[in-house]
């Protein structure tokens, strides 16, 4: 019931839309149930031979027939504009959702699901809805009417339909309740599909450079084949309904036309007239159609309910992270101070991500951060701006606690550069301009300067207007890491985060870019997490990192006096070094 009423609200603005197209289709109905009986008055004056009775009612089929093709376009056109927006509406609140999600949120659907829920899911409900507000009101309303106007025919002849009609929808509520848990199953399979397919598509070049191409169509047939074998299960119980369907019209027209044709020969015509034969023989048909329409919606419906869950799952979902009622809106500085924090990905989880973390840092000084893969690096920095909630233990930025922080408010303050930031379709000022969109030229000059991005971006012919294919995948590596970087810097943050961002440059522009920040931005916090000691050993603070817990922390003298890790990996890069 929450379901159905988080979707009624997404009609909106197009209620009149909505109300008209079912009043419409009663019209319809209504004129459609009328001309059968009219057909049958005329049929029976044909024998009279009365020419003007004959006329008058022919005339009367015609006006019918118009004001039923006027009814039924109308309500055809008013449904097709309340499901279109319909559908618009509930995409957007959907996508809307979507954008206040934490990371945690993301991860417990994961993206594949969501864009399946944005697009299939959404067109799914939408022909619902559709279906709704015209065959779900049109068919029950054609069988009530039809039956109505058979027993003022002849009652005795409309026990045939009474009889048929629980036969068939005893049938058909068999078949769609057999087949609702395969659709269900079907969801899952899609959004394992679309996940394959998002996998392959986003890494086409890593597949292509391992030439694992047939490896990665094998496991999309596989995940296509799942998604067939159970449409193909669910459409031969559902296709059930046709068979049963044609067996009770056909069984009810046989009776009808036996007993119909009896009746008159027995009464001579005086308890039934060829007429009347002929109009229950059309009412007969209008109801055994309806019910098969009705069978439809009823798929469509069972399919849809489905997806009209998994929308509600989205929108429902209250996102684990959210601003503080009347939250803090000034950052005062890039102070940043970890109290005893631990961190779990998931609150059921016995593994920490991180354990005990005590760190003070100054406003405006450079921390750098290093460890091995999956050591707690990345973790440790995404809580600072607040993208995981810390388990136990405070995080403080600035002096205050950032659960007290409006989320804008912070993050407009912390500016992060993650390993696995994108560029966006569009020319290099667009990319740059999500720091900052009103940020001038020249700003965007400054801060490429400060990255060391405006050499390559002044060789490009149109410079600061040259398109940028999705993903970034017509520059290389480290000109996406160097713009990603001068994006960041834009936001003027007053803390910034470089999380392994200068990997893949050399190491002579990775030292500009830390000489540039020291110079140009000394009030602003600067975290490096890197794997070149080159690129954190002139840090304020290094933190050296293993299994989730701080194991060094010091400067580098201090550091390689321990004779621990951090004197490990330093003398190893640097014989790396000398022996090349």
């Amino acid at each position: 019931m929450n379901v159905i009423k988080l979707l009624a609200k997404e009609i909106g603005e197009y209620k009149k839309d909505t109300i008209m197209t079912p009043l419409f289709m009663i019209g319809e109905v209504a004129m459609e149930c009328m001309i059968p009986a009219i057909m049958a008055i005329l049929i029976d004056h044909m024998y009279t031979e009365s020419i003007t009775m004959v006329m008058k009612y022919g005339a009367i089929l015609i006006v019918l027939a118009i004001i039923s093709l006027y009814c039924g376009a109308s309500s055809a056109r008013a449904g097709a504009r309340a499901g279109a927006g319909f559908a618009k509406n509930l995409r957007k609140d959907l996508f809307y959702h979507v954008q206040e999600f934490s990371f945690k949120d993301i991860d417990d659907f994961s993206s594949s699901s969501l864009v399946t829920r944005l697009t299939s899911d959404v067109s799914s409900v939408q022909n619902a809805f559709m279906m709704i507000i015209r065959m779900a009101v049109r068919a029950p309303l054609m069988v009530i009417f039809s039956v109505i106007m058979a027993v003022r025919i002849n009652s005795e002849m409309a026990l045939i339909f009474f009889a048929i009609i629980p036969v068939l929808g005893l049938g058909l509520f068999t078949i769609f309740r057999v087949a609702h848990p395969i659709f269900r199953r079907i969801f899952k399979k899609y959004d394992a599909l679309n996940n394959s397919v998002q996998e392959n598509v986003s890494g086409i070049r890593v597949v292509k450079s391992f030439v694992r191409e047939n490896y990665e169509i094998e496991k999309f047939n596989k995940a296509s084949e799942d998604v067939r074998s159970n449409f193909v299960k669910a459409e031969r119980i559902v296709a059930l309904n046709n068979p049963l369907m044609m067996a009770c019209m056909y069984t009810a027209m046989l009776l009808v036309s036996y007993i119909g044709a009896r009746m008159i020969v027995e009464s001579g015509a005086t308890s039934l007239t060829t007429g009347e034969l002929s109009s229950l023989t059309s009412y007969g048909i209008q109801i055994l159609s309806s019910l098969m329409m009705l069978s439809m919606v009823f798929m469509m419906i069972t399919f849809s309910a489905e997806a009209a869950n998994r929308i509600g799952e989205v929108i429902l979902r209250e996102s684990s992270l959210t601003s503080p009622e009347n939250g803090l809106t000034e950052v005062k500085d890039g102070s940043i101070k970890f109290d005893n924090v631990t961190f779990k990905y998931n609150a059921k989880s016995k593994r920490r991500a991180l354990a005990e973390i005590n760190l003070d840092i100054k406003s405006g000084q450079t921390i750098g951060i290093i460890g091995g893969t999956g050591t707690g690096k990345t973790t440790l920095i995404q809580l600072i701006p607040r993208l995981y909630d810390v388990t136990e233990g405070t995080l403080y930025v600035g002096g205050e606690d950032v659960r007290k922080y409006d989320l804008d408010a912070l993050r407009n303050e912390v500016a992060v550069v993650l390993q696995k930031n994108v560029l966006f379709a569009g020319t290099i000022k667009d990319n740059l301009r999500w720091g900052n969109k009103e940020a001038s030229d020249e700003e965007i000059e400054r801060v490429c300067k400060l990255a060391q991005a405006d050499e390559f971006i002044q060789q490009f012919p149109d410079k600061y207007d040259t398109m940028i294919s999705q993903g970034g995948t017509n520059v290389s590596g480290g000109q996406k890491q160097r713009l990603c970087i001068a994006r960041a810097l834009l936001k003027k943050p007053k803390v910034l985060i470089l999380d392994d961002s200068t990997s893949a440059v050399d190491t002579k522009t990775d030292a500009l870019i830390r000489k540039a920040f020291k110079q140009e931005i000394p009030d602003t916090t600067k975290i490096i997490i890197a794997q070149r000691v080159a690129s954190v050993e002139d840090a304020d603070q290094i933190i050296v990192m293993d299994g989730g817990k701080i194991v060094e922390h010091g400067n580098h003298e201090e550091l390689m006096k321990l004779n621990g890790i951090y004197a490990e990996i330093y003398n190893t890069q640097v014989k790396g070094k000398e022996e090349d």
